[in-house]
């Protein structure tokens, strides 16, 4: 039988046939009071989705070529950072972020014996250096390497409440940038609104907001942006989040003449991850970094179960990064290419963000843009509106993590086992803002389980 006649035997059903059947088996229930249900973004989901109601796809294009497998690596000691980095490429991974911990780092040391030609290499700077930027570009000039650079002033002010220097003296420096740099170098930092407690709309319009301004300000940006994006649990609306972005970002740019498609570079979130029963992050992280896959994403570093308390280690990154080859090599998720396509629940849910992303998105620029919203601490309040109502879900059990506000495990001891501090830090200092601060749903109860361990 051919393929073509496979299904003629079967009558078609049309979406009204399905609802008049669910409203049979129902009861007498209603049916939205029962089976629709509304996401904290305001998109109401309902049980089922048909072609009948299904628009054409939308144009959202990605890499055939799959995703890479990225491992962080941040650079305290050099002979260190450049041993975990060799061990790390020979073991799967295919990208290396470097996090730069200051500008006296010798980069002949730290990429000493790394292939250069065919790996991306990221440095994050926490830093805005002239000199040391251009330090990079030679290298990479000189070696043929592929350096990604990622520098971000706004994403600095947001998540510090400084600027590295202040506005005019960072934006002159970004400037000078632009016109030397060969590389790339400018890159959002979308991840601190997730991990801070924003819904899947205001990460959108924020991310989008934030590229405006440097849009804005550089019109003569020749090299793609970097988006750093965390992945939350919400497994269809993460893929749909990461969809929308590319299909908001490259309307954006088109705006401005800029061709070139955004990289984007997919974490899991930070903000669901449980110091007790800490196993469990390693099921959490998997879905989040499949998430992140299907929603395509260029590269994704995953985040260790134990990244919470301890310190960089060989098991951790190994897990971490065997997740991803599993994925990669074992289930073929780099094969198909754009594989959310023609999903109509996908489709809708990744219509209907980006459409209420670019209404905010219009509504913040018309009250001044990102920048100035920031100094007035308006997205620092609407963020924290939604994170309180996020914490509120889970404090009242609605919001569950296993292991952690469901079914605990009452011997669990972890007080000896931490090496880093799992908490958000009180740093009293003088900002010019209001920074955005992450903080995990689990905080307030791991700290009262730690205080009462024996």
């Amino acid at each position: 039988m051919s393929q073509n006649n496979l299904f003629q035997e079967f009558d078609a059903v049309s979406s009204k046939q399905w609802k008049q059947q669910i409203q049979y088996e129902l009861k007498g229930a209603d049916y939205n009071e029962t089976l629709v249900w509304e996401s904290p973004e305001g998109i109401k989901v309902k049980p089922f989705y048909h072609r009948d109601e299904f628009e054409p796809s939308l144009p959202i294009g990605r890499p055939a070529n799959g995703f890479k497998i990225t491992q962080n690596i941040f650079v305290h000691d050099v002979a260190k950072s450049n041993a975990r980095a060799l061990d790390t490429l020979q073991r799967g991974a295919e990208c290396i972020r470097f996090t730069l911990e200051n500008k006296t780092i010798s980069l002949g040391d730290l990429m000493q014996n790394l292939p250069l030609k065919d790996i991306p290499y990221f440095f994050y700077l926490p830093f805005l250096e002239i000199d040391f930027v251009n330090q990079l570009q030679q290298f990479a000039l000189q070696n043929q390497a592929h350096f990604i650079l990622q520098i971000d002033p706004i994403g600095q002010l947001g998540r510090d409440g400084n600027w590295f220097e202040n506005l005019e003296k960072d934006f002159e420096k970004i400037h000078h940038i632009a016109q030397k740099c060969p590389i790339s170098f400018l890159s959002i930092d979308s991840s601190l609104y997730q991990n801070a407690g924003a819904n899947g709309v205001q990460q959108l319009a924020y991310t989008l907001a934030h590229a405006n301004e440097y849009f804005n300000r550089i019109p003569q940006h020749p090299h793609p942006f970097t988006v750093n994006v965390a992945v939350g649990s919400n497994y269809f609306f993460e893929i749909a989040k990461l969809r929308a972005l590319r299909l908001l970002f490259t309307t954006l740019a088109k705006e401005y003449g800029h061709e070139h498609e955004v990289r984007i570079l997919a974490t899991p979130s930070r903000r669901n991850k449980t110091l007790y029963d800490y196993n469990v992050n390693m099921l959490r992280t998997t879905t989040e970094c499949m998430s992140a896959v299907l929603g395509g994403a260029d590269f994704v570093a995953n985040l260790p179960y134990d990244a919470l308390y301890h310190k960089d280690n060989e098991f951790g990154d190994r897990i971490a990064r065997n997740q991803l080859l599993i994925l990669k090599h074992e289930s073929y998720f780099d094969k198909v290419h754009n594989p959310a396509d023609g999903a109509y629940y996908i489709e809708t849910i990744t219509q209907q963000l980006a459409e209420k992303a670019l209404a905010l998105f219009k509504d913040i620029e018309a009250h001044g843009g990102f920048i100035t919203q920031l100094m007035e601490g308006t997205i620092q309040r609407k963020i924290n509106e939604s994170a309180q109502k996020e914490q509120e879900a889970f404090d009242s059990g609605k919001e569950v993590l296993l292991g952690t506000n469901k079914y605990p495990n009452k011997n669990d001891r972890m007080k000896g086992d931490l090496e880093l501090y799992p908490f958000v830090k009180q740093n009293p200092r003088k900002t010019l803002i209001s920074p955005i601060i992450e903080k995990r749903w689990a905080e307030k109860m791991e700290q009262e389980r730690l205080a009462s361990e024996e």
